[in-house]
């Protein structure tokens, strides 16, 4: 029985040798990681150069009114309607941030803490409802908040998701009613 543990005690990893290989992988796997992050940032930005025919986003006017409805929650990107995979990018809609979303007579005033904030106006509102997902973000069934809006030319979907998922009914129901009266009023 002794000679089986001497066995066993003798076994261990061997010691490293070539040093100068390991810290040169070790190096090329740092240059790779590099690389590919500048490649993602490169690809972003040429994402906003092609959609720099996006207008400047419009800002909350001075007496917006009384507020409707309000929510806390996250703001997930902004993508061109119908499409959920080609974000917008341009003008920081692509941002991912915290929002503060107030809905008035108006339009909607969205406050986006450490990103840039934006106003729809009541008439380029067309559209909201419960999805479950928007580029790079998906969710449950009607885990998402999506209102659709028109800006410049292009139509947009943005996504939010409030803090309290049971607010988001009562989101769409509002906008969609908004919507149905500036429509009638064209």
């Amino acid at each position: 029985m002794t000679p089986v543990i001497l066995l066993a005690a003798e076994k261990k990893s061997a010691e490293v040798t070539d040093w100068a290989a390991r810290i040169g992988w070790l190096v090329g796997l740092a240059l790779f990681v590099a690389l590919v992050y500048w490649l993602m940032r490169e690809g972003w930005k040429w994402r906003g150069t092609l959609q720099g025919d996006l207008p400047e986003l419009p800002g909350a006017p001075d007496e917006p009114g009384e507020a409707r409805l309000t929510m806390s929650g996250r703001y997930h990107g902004s993508t061109t309607a119908g499409q959920w995979l080609d974000r917008i990018v341009a003008h920081g809609l692509g941002t991912r941030s915290r929002v503060e979303l107030t809905l008035t007579d108006a339009g909607l005033d969205v406050v986006r803490p450490g990103a840039t904030d934006f106003f729809v106006p009541a008439a380029r509102l067309r559209e909201a409802r419960l999805d479950k997902g928007i580029a790079g973000k998906v969710l449950t069934e009607g885990g998402l908040l999506v209102v659709t809006w028109q800006h410049g030319e292009r139509l947009i979907d943005s996504g939010f998701r409030s803090d309290h998922a049971a607010e988001h009914t009562e989101w769409v129901e509002a906008l969609n009613v908004m919507i149905n009266k500036t429509e009638g009023a064209r």
